[in-house]
């Protein structure tokens, strides 16, 4: 565990010190939380190394970089409402809750496996009251809506307008759009009163959203 605890300081502090990780609300989550209990046993020793790890399903836990970048991108702060597209191991959950505090954070998970394994990583981490939906995450999450952030973990042939629809004013948005094998870029989206701004926040690698609104594979 001590080995666990130096390695997390050091990729935090690396996070630091390349300009990934500026926020010190987002910095607290990533100290507090434990990535090993979102990693399969047989990677625990690896959960902080900054790289993907394989989870069930064929499916990933991103590396701690991509939670900076991505939590950066969208910022969001104490009593903000989030949705997650793709909880995946759940530790993109777990982040966001200890940084909305007494806010909402819901998750949703199109693979029920996958689903699963992200309701048993949060329940053990003590994140009693993050909501974990098994659905279709790219119809994103009309009961829930609207949202001061959605993240989304996985890559969109473009970004739904379900998704868009479902933003406050002034809600912040991220999420990789481009090609199932490929070509992807990390695109960050904002709902202003004057319409949708864009900023696109460089090239990324990620598994392709699948459902409705994602890519049929």
């Amino acid at each position: 565990m001590e080995e666990l605890e130096k390695q997390k300081k050091e990729v935090i502090a690396h996070l630091e010190a390349i300009g990934k990780l500026k926020t010190p609300e987002i910095k607290k989550a990533m100290l507090k939380v434990k990535r090993e209990l979102f990693v399969l046993p047989e990677y625990k020793k690896e959960a902080w190394i900054d790289t993907p790890l394989p989870i069930v399903s064929k499916a990933t836990i991103s590396a701690p970089h991509m939670y900076a970048i991505m939590l950066e991108a969208v910022k969001p702060k104490k009593g903000d409402k989030v949705l997650e597209i793709g909880a995946g191991s759940g530790y993109g959950a777990a982040l966001i809750k200890e940084i909305v505090k007494r806010g909402k954070v819901i998750t949703i998970e199109i693979i029920p496996e996958v689903c699963e394994f992200a309701k048993k990583n949060l329940k053990k981490a003590g994140c009693k009251t993050v909501k974990v939906i098994c659905g279709d995450g790219s119809k994103g999450y009309e009961k829930g809506a609207p949202y001061d952030a959605i993240i989304c973990t996985a890559a969109c042939p473009e970004i739904p307008k379900t998704l868009i629809n479902q933003l406050k004013t002034g809600g912040r948005l991220v999420s990789p759009v481009g090609g199932v094998s490929g070509g992807q870029d990390l695109i960050y989206l904002e709902k202003t009163k004057e319409g949708i701004k864009t900023e696109n926040l460089g090239p990324v690698i990620f598994l392709p959203l699948t459902g409705k609104f994602g890519y049929k594979v």
